[in-house]
């Protein structure tokens, strides 16, 4: 499979997700923390996270098609198309924290998988660890103490990731 069909793939899936479930008026209501970047950024900045989640997922296909690293490539894939649904469409906070959580355990699991033949792929996966929990922060829907570990998480991820350099 080409790059290119693993750009269409996550970038086609993507857009097809964030056009069905747009935020809306119930998100326009919802208390938002101060730190919370304008709406006209979140499109750029995930275009740029689909590619590199499709540059992972084409770099891990040529490596090992059918190995552990594709399947949770693969599955963080269907967690993060999942999100928008679960928050935006069906406007269940507790099962998108879910969502996020399990999200930011895949993606983990994906750059310890592939960190010892692939650090490209591990490093631009490290780019989704802050953003998958901000995703969530940014509709502050959870708990500070949630907040607090959600990005204690995502640093230690990055941080254990570059010591094994």
């Amino acid at each position: 499979m080409s790059l290119l069909l693993f750009l269409i793939l996550v970038l086609g899936g993507g857009l097809l997700i964030g056009y069905a479930t747009l935020p809306g008026e119930w998100y326009a209501s919802l208390a938002k923390p101060p730190f919370n970047p304008p709406n006209w950024v979140f499109a750029p900045a995930w275009t740029l996270l689909y590619v590199l989640i499709a540059v992972a997922g084409w770099r891990t296909w040529e490596r090992e098609r059918a190995g552990a690293a594709m399947k949770i490539w693969a599955l963080q894939l269907v967690l993060n198309f999942a999100w928008s649904p679960t928050f935006f469409g069906a406007k269940l906070v507790g099962p998108a924290l879910v969502v996020i959580l399990a999200l930011l355990a895949s993606i983990a699991l994906f750059i310890a998988t592939v960190w010892n033949r692939d650090r490209v792929s591990g490093w631009l996966f490290c780019a989704l660890c802050p953003m998958g929990g901000l995703r969530h922060l940014a509709q502050r829907v959870a708990a500070p103490v949630e907040l607090s570990a959600l990005l204690q998480c995502s640093k230690s991820i990055c941080v254990a990731f570059r010591r094994l350099r």
